[in-house]
């Protein structure tokens, strides 16, 4: 339960600064967040907590496999002058395109 909790401070940290970083400095904190620092934390604390050099290596083929199709989500931003919407609308078409994107993702995984 420790190791668990401290993987939920880590986490929260690096969101948290983030976000905060966002309001000061947007393009550098897009940049931090677009770093696979989440997924080096999580990889190490994956085969930290169960030593299976197998499911780790699964698991990082997993992110390798999202990590464009998770690019979904972004689309409706890059185009907001052209698709002329409000921020709830860009989200909500985002987090649709991103569903779409994990049955894509769930598909391409079926054959690793």
């Amino acid at each position: 339960m420790i190791f668990f909790t401290f993987k939920v401070i880590v986490a929260a940290l690096i969101i948290a600064f983030s976000s905060w970083l966002s309001g000061i400095y947007p393009k550098l904190a897009g940049f931090i967040v677009a770093l696979p620092i989440v997924s080096l934390i999580a990889i190490l604390f994956s085969y930290y907590e169960y030593k299976d050099v197998d499911r780790t290596v699964t698991f990082t083929k997993s992110i390798l496999v999202a990590i464009p199709v998770s690019y979904l989500f972004f689309l409706p931003f890059f185009f907001s002058k052209s698709l002329g919407m409000n921020f709830y609308l860009l989200y909500g078409l985002g987090i649709l395109l991103l569903i779409i994107g994990y049955l894509i993702h769930k598909y391409i995984v079926s054959f690793i």
